[in-house]
Parts: structure tokens; C-alpha cells; sequence
């Protein structure tokens, strides 16, 4: 699982959303990181003990790749949102193709389009947890950090959906730890990987994505695309092509398992 680097939008969220963790902290695919082996359990920090919540059930916490529907399923995730102008194109295309996706939400925005939540939420698709503010480097930092960036995040997506808890957890460029696996996982949000990267931040080109996604969904069922972060009008362009393709192809869309 690369580290995604270069994003400079996510450093003025980063700056942004540190005066919001801070006032928040006062008051209260395959990785390397992915091996649980002498992984200690979280114990019950400030941050962590004023999320507590007895009606939350633990998920695993090993990263998640697999999908719903089983070897032919096919997971669509999409990271960084929401966003006023791209999610509702997202949201038209995928109504339009009958699919279901993963929204992996940055806390701050989740925060300042919560009608946007709403919307996914609404039209059948599950909500993903990607910290407050999408820092990379969060794997190095500590533990109170991370719990800060999760549980802060898990607060801002729940409260905007209207009471709809995130179900998955994903690491920033995949910054897993395996404190922060097990964090989320014992808040029932099973750590989300990937397996195809269409590198659409990068913005490739229509055609190279559509190849990537066609070269490398034999690694895997969970895809990446993202719907936040800077213009997105290829994204759309290669999930016009993608989506009616794998259906050709003899795969279904689902969700990662939990």
C-alpha cells in the first residue's frame, strides 16, 4: 500500500483543522503495518474515554480488502469528501449505474457539508472514517494524536449524518498503526485497505486510470477514487468507462466486509 505524498491541499485542511482537534482535545493494499502481533489493545485515554459507547460492537481489526459479494465483487471507495461540487456528481453517476460505494470522509468536511452526508447516507452507501484531517504522517505521531484525528473524526461524520455511524476506518495514505487498527476496530470501524489505486489525485488521465483499474482488479476488489481535493471531472470520465466494464466482466458491487 504506497504512501500518497505531494497532496498540498490536505496541508491548509491540516492547518485548518488543528485549531478544531485542539479545542476538541482541551475538552476532553497489503501493509506492513497490517500484523496484529504484539499489538497492545487501546486503553481508555481521555480522548478515548469520552467516545465511550456500550452499544458499539468490536470488528476485526485486520485490514479489510475482501467485499460483501464475494470473489466477484467489486468494492468502490471514495476518499476525501464530501465536496459541494464533485460528491453530487459522484452520487448522480453511481444512482445512475446502480452501484453502492464506500465514502471515506475527512472530518472537516464532513463537518461543513453535513447535507452531503446526509445525502450518501440516504442513497444507500456507507460511510468511512479518514480522520479529522487526512494527515499522512499521522503513523508517526502519538497515540493521543491519533486518537484525536479518529475518534474526533468519528464524532464530526456521525453527528453531520444525523446519528449514522462510519462503519470503516482508513488510514490517511495508508498510516495505519497498529494502535490505531485496534482503536478503531474496538469503535466498530474495521481498518479499510485497497487494492487498486487509480492514482486520480494525480490526475493520470481518463485512459490510464480505466487501464490501472482493468490491469489490476485481478489483486483485489477494493478500488480507490476520490471525490474531494481538487478537480475531479476525470474521476467521473474513468467511472463512466470503469463501472458498466466490470458488470461486462461479471462482477457485482458490494462493500468491504466488516
Amino acid at each position: 500500500m504506497a504512501r500518497r505524498k505531494g497532496r498540498g491541499w490536505h496541508g491548509r485542511l491540516l492547518a485548518a483543522a488543528l485549531g478544531v482537534t485542539a479545542v476538541a482535545a482541551a475538552t476532553s493494499v497489503w501493509t506492513a503495518q497490517a500484523d496484529t502481533v504484539g499489538a497492545r489493545q487501546p486503553q481508555a485515554s481521555a480522548p478515548a474515554a469520552r467516545h465511550q459507547d456500550r452499544t458499539v460492537t468490536k470488528v476485526s481489526a485486520d485490514i479489510a480488502h475482501a467485499s460483501d459479494r464475494g470473489p466477484r465483487g467489486v468494492n468502490i471507495t471514495i476518499d476525501d469528501g464530501p465536496d459541494p461540487v464533485w460528491t453530487p456528481q459522484v452520487l448522480q453517476l453511481l444512482e445512475d449505474s446502480g452501484v453502492k460505494a464506500t465514502f471515506c470522509m475527512v472530518g472537516t468536511q464532513a463537518q461543513a457539508h453535513p447535507d452531503l452526508v446526509k445525502e450518501v447516507v440516504a442513497a444507500g452507501h456507507r460511510l468511512c472514517n479518514h480522520t479529522v484531517s487526512h494527515d499522512t504522517a499521522m503513523d508517526g505521531k502519538s497515540e493521543a494524536y491519533q486518537s484525536q484525528q479518529i475518534l474526533d473524526a468519528e464524532q464530526m461524520i456521525t453527528k453531520a449524518s444525523g446519528g449514522v455511524r462510519p462503519e470503516y476506518y482508513r488510514a490517511p495514505g495508508g498510516a495505519f498503526t497498529p494502535y490505531s487498527r485496534q482503536l478503531a476496530a474496538s469503535r466498530g470501524m474495521r481498518p479499510l485497505g485497497w487494492n487498486v489505486d487509480t492514482k486520480d489525485f494525480e490526475h493520470p488521465g481518463v485512459d490510464a486510470m480505466v487501464a490501472t483499474v482493468k490491469k489490476e482488479i485481478s489483486n483485489g476488489p477494493t478500488v480507490l477514487f476520490h471525490d474531494a481535493g481538487g478537480e475531479r471531472s476525470q474521476t467521473l470520465a474513468a467511472l463512466r468507462e470503469i463501472l458498466p466494464w466490470l458488470k461486462q466482466q461479471g462482477y457485482s458491487f458490494g462493500f468491504p466486509v466488516r
